[in-house]
């Protein structure tokens, strides 16, 4: 009978780090509070986009104060970007010798198109700009430069996914020895009439209000604006740690998932082989019918006895897209600092056999994070309180 091969087992990364911005706020603790207080952000996007706009009834959650998105040089998704780099480096308390030899790993799905694919309001471009503002590896171009990084830099756009792989590989490239240290960031600009459009015709976005993710009538995601950071070292000290990360594909459908919830339950089954069963999962969560029912099969194909407790972020930011799988693990490791997990929304619909707690609860143990990304690509990140 074939054995498994052994499996590498690394050291726990420390989360020294974080950095955010999105509808809930410009920093890490305006996410934290809006989350206690069980906020909700969406307003009609024809208060963005303007009443004439095809879009104008549907919801949205977009960052303000929108001055910080505009500068000459930069594109809007480069400073969303710059600005949660920021906050994660100053946090980690990193020197300008710490930040030489760091890695630096950006995640997006469009990168930037926003002001790119039409010009964004109340900014006056720099011509000599011009051909950088549309190359979606500006962001990590800009993070390098600003910083003075000179060690690895990668750019992923694994869709959905993408915030999530940008954790994962950071971790590779410090457990393999590539980086001391690595920052990780993710951004996506999605509120744009064109990136809209698409979504539209491909059956994607909500009309309603609230995002209520396992309703029956659940039919549609609420797009978002958001950026994450997260800075990863070995460190020892009282920080929330990574624990693993891993992949794979469904290699199935373009657009969704299988409504069996694909090859996601085998991340989840050797994941708590090596580390245990999860006392809380992060699922994905949009909103969009074939999610609405690939989340609890998978879910119950990964634990069919013992059920975590299910945390649902995205009814708090909307869908930050390729942002949303760092942001969201961001707020967790916020929350997991205090030892805490985050609540969920009030009246959020109960997959059946599962537990969506509306308080805060003690984080005892391992807390799984997933992201799929169109096209098949799932990805687990287990994390770990301080």
């Amino acid at each position: 009978m074939p054995t498994s091969p052994p499996v590498a087992v690394h050291p726990s990364l420390s989360i020294t780090g974080l950095g955010a911005l999105s509808a809930l706020g410009t920093d890490v603790a305006s996410q934290h509070q809006a989350v206690l207080a069980r906020q909700v952000p969406f307003r009609r996007l024809g208060e963005l986009l303007g009443s004439d706009s095809k879009h104008a009834l549907r919801p949205g959650a977009w960052i303000e104060p929108r001055n910080l998105l505009v500068n000459r040089k930069w594109s809007p998704a480069t400073m969303a970007a710059l600005h949660v780099a920021r906050e994660a480096i100053s946090e980690a308390g990193w020197s300008a010798d710490d930040l030489r030899d760091a890695a630096l790993i950006v995640g997006t799905s469009r990168g930037n198109a926003a002001g790119w694919l039409g010009p964004w309001p109340g900014r006056r471009p720099f011509r000599l700009m011009a051909a950088s503002n549309t190359i979606h590896s500006e962001p990590a171009a800009a993070i390098c430069i600003e910083f003075g990084i000179t060690g690895p830099n990668h750019v992923l756009a694994s869709g959905c996914a993408a915030g999530l792989d940008a954790i994962g590989i950071a971790m590779m490239l410090v457990n393999s020895g590539a980086a001391p240290r690595a920052l990780a960031v993710a951004v996506d600009l999605p509120l744009v009439p064109l990136l809209l459009d698409s979504y539209t015709s491909s059956g994607l976005l909500s009309d309603e209000m609230v995002l209520n993710p396992y309703h029956p009538r659940s039919a549609g995601f609420i797009p978002a604006e958001g950026a994450a950071a997260m800075a990863i070292e070995h460190r020892t000290g009282n920080f929330p740690h990574l624990t693993h990360y891993a992949c794979n594909s469904d290699a199935c459908d373009p657009v969704g998932m299988p409504a069996s919830g694909g090859h996601t339950p085998a991340l989840l089954e050797r994941a708590i082989r090596l580390h245990g069963t999860p006392v809380a999962v992060c699922p994905h969560a949009t909103g969009t019918a074939v999610q609405a029912i690939a989340d609890p099969a998978l879910l119950h194909r990964a634990f069919p006895n013992l059920k975590p407790t299910l945390h649902l972020l995205k009814p708090f930011t909307g869908h930050t897209i390729g942002a949303s799988g760092l942001l969201e693990s961001v707020i967790l490791a916020r929350f997991m600092r205090e030892g805490k997990l985050p609540p969920n929304q009030a009246g959020m619909h109960l997959p059946s056999g599962f537990h969506l707690p509306e308080q805060v609860l003690a984080a005892s143990g391992p807390v799984y994070k997933l992201s799929h990304g169109m096209g098949g690509h799932n990805a687990l990140l287990v994390m770990t309180p301080s």
